[in-house]
């Protein structure tokens, strides 16, 4: 894909790009590298992020800042309601030694979006929004979670 064919694309979604993001995009493409795009709020940003996802024909990941946001919201959390009920029921069944280990199984994972992100098979397009109201613990994270 050369950058006329990209911009064509992003056309046809109805996203008008000029040469330099067209140019920075297609970079982005070929060196298998992340694209940071930052600006106040209404300059395009989330539309960017929904027409690449088309253009690329993968999955758009959103994930929405706060203050107090922790790495367990926005990594994993285990789903506790779950994990219970197979403690109760392995219980009744007599067989609590082996549910033990059974508990942190993958299917207990309630996967949030950097760990969907992650593993995700094709890349994926990652929306991190309003990373400003994030705290400074969770910023140096996602730093060296993206580097």
């Amino acid at each position: 894909m050369n950058e006329k064919e990209l911009q064509k694309r992003f056309l046809a979604q109805g996203y008008v790009t000029d040469h330099a993001l067209a140019t920075t995009m297609l970079l982005m493409q070929r060196l298998s590298r992340p694209l940071l795009v930052e600006g106040e709020a209404g300059v395009g940003k989330t539309s960017i992020a929904k027409a690449l996802t088309t253009t690329l024909d993968t999955e758009l990941i959103r994930l929405q800042c706060y203050e107090g946001l922790d790495t367990n919201s926005a990594v994993y959390e285990w789903n506790y309601s779950h994990q219970l009920l197979w403690i109760n029921m392995n219980r009744e069944r007599g067989l609590q030694d082996s549910c033990d280990n059974d508990i942190f199984a993958k299917r207990f994972l309630l996967e949030r979006p950097l760990l969907r992100a992650i593993q995700h098979d094709k890349p994926p397009v990652l929306l991190i929004d309003e990373i400003d109201r994030a705290d400074e613990s969770f910023e140096a994270f996602l730093l060296e979670l993206l580097s």
